[in-house]
């Protein structure tokens, strides 16, 4: 059972420059991706990290709409919250897969995400997964999101001398 596991957490970064971050959530089980939310704020505020929170109608609109906002506005980086419970047909297969899928694709083209979309199998799974006292899902979003605009930082600077870029 994962709950008597123990898992090593990074510290969190620190930052000398402001850090933006955009938390885009879809609150269709509204109490559960509140308590995302409130977990994700948290871990942000603890490195200083300003948040904006917008609200998409589905977690298949939550890449989307980062997408958008990286083209867009100017953010740091991005959490990606909700909440999908198996329910009795494929759809929820469709709604994991895919969402993650482009979640990992705006990953790789660049944008620092932390995704905190639960993929449970019941309420009773999502509420322990997004309780901020309990495995704070949205914090551990929030906290991944923030090492990746921390390595983008770090690694900004750093140029090549020789060649040619686009």
């Amino acid at each position: 059972m994962a709950t008597a596991e123990i898992h090593h957490t990074l510290p969190l970064p620190a930052f000398d420059k402001p850090v933006k971050l955009l938390v885009v959530v879809a609150p269709y089980y509204k109490d559960i991706t509140d308590n995302l939310v409130t977990g994700a704020r948290a871990i942000a505020a603890s490195c200083g990290a300003e948040v904006e929170v917008v609200e998409v109608p589905g977690a298949l609109e939550i890449p989307t709409a980062i997408a958008l906002a990286e083209r867009q506005a100017e953010f740091d980086g991005y959490v990606a919250l909700g909440c999908v419970i198996r329910g009795e047909t494929t759809h929820y297969d469709t709604v994991c897969n895919d969402s993650s899928r482009a979640i990992t694709l705006l990953g790789l083209e660049g944008a620092c995400i932390g995704n905190g979309i639960l993929t449970v199998e019941n309420r009773a799974q999502a509420e322990v997964r997004a309780d901020p006292a309990g495995q704070n899902k949205g914090g551990g979003a929030a906290a991944a999101a923030l090492h990746l605009i921390a390595l983008s930082r770090r690694w900004a600077s750093q140029t090549r001398g020789i060649g040619f870029r686009a």
